[in-house]
């Protein structure tokens, strides 16, 4: 059975995932804060979590900091505001997933179900030894250790941004639509607009450095990575 860590500092919120979590088979702990999300995550072994950002004591932002510090355990977002600043923010400190609320709970659950879906099968392909290199050697990925190199240097991406960046790799110059990138690398029929995906990409860009022009937009479609020499 997979734990799941419920943080809001609103006890109505809490107790209607916690409802729709245990129907699906879910255990569920509550936390009414990001402190006493941090100190529960300290002392169990949950599997994913779900955490509000605007909480007293200490916010959202700051209690995933303080978890990433120690571990990758998958962490969806709950805001009230949908700003792209909001979002970017959480991506790049490794949110897995960003959910404005109102929101369904059905829907909270799918994206739930397919995160530790979508984990357990990257734990298997995790245990091929996988290393791809271009550019002369000035762009490694280690898939199998999760670990980037840009001209030597070691980048460092969020748990969400490798997964898009080894997806984009395996699928090395072939256009991907929206869609497909989502349904594959997020697991699941998204709902709501793609900023999401866009959002990750700009991430992705900048981590890449001078090899971002790597990441190709095509126009009203999707993406398709492609090595290209440097000017």
């Amino acid at each position: 059975m997979h734990k799941l860590l419920i943080v809001d500092d609103e006890e109505m919120i809490r107790k209607l995932i916690r409802k729709y979590a245990e129907f699906d088979g879910y255990e569920v702990v509550e936390a009414c804060d990001g402190l006493d999300a941090v100190t529960k995550f300290r002392h169990n072994d949950f599997d994913l979590i779900v955490m509000d950002i605007m909480m007293p004591e200490l916010d959202g932002f700051s209690a995933c900091r303080e978890i990433r510090k120690t571990s990758d355990i998958p962490i969806i977002m709950l805001s009230a505001r949908g700003e792209e600043y909001d979002k970017i923010n959480g991506f790049e400190i490794g949110i897995d997933d960003y959910v404005v609320k109102p929101f369904s709970p059905k829907e909270l659950l799918l994206r739930i179900n397919a995160i530790l879906k979508r984990t357990a099968t990257e734990k298997v392909e995790e245990k091929k030894n996988e290393i791809v290199t271009m550019a002369d050697g000035g762009l490694v990925a280690d898939i199998t250790a999760r670990i980037v190199y840009v001209d030597g240097v070691r980048i460092d991406m969020s748990p969400k941004e490798y997964e898009l960046f080894f997806y984009l790799l395996r699928n090395k110059n072939i256009a991907l639509s929206r869609d497909k990138l989502l349904q594959d690398v997020w697991g699941y029929d998204f709902f709501g607009d793609d900023r999401t995906l866009d959002t990750h990409i700009k991430i992705l860009r900048k981590s890449l450095g001078r090899y971002s022009d790597f990441v190709v937009t095509i126009r009203g479609m999707g993406y398709r990575f492609e090595e290209k020499k440097l000017q």
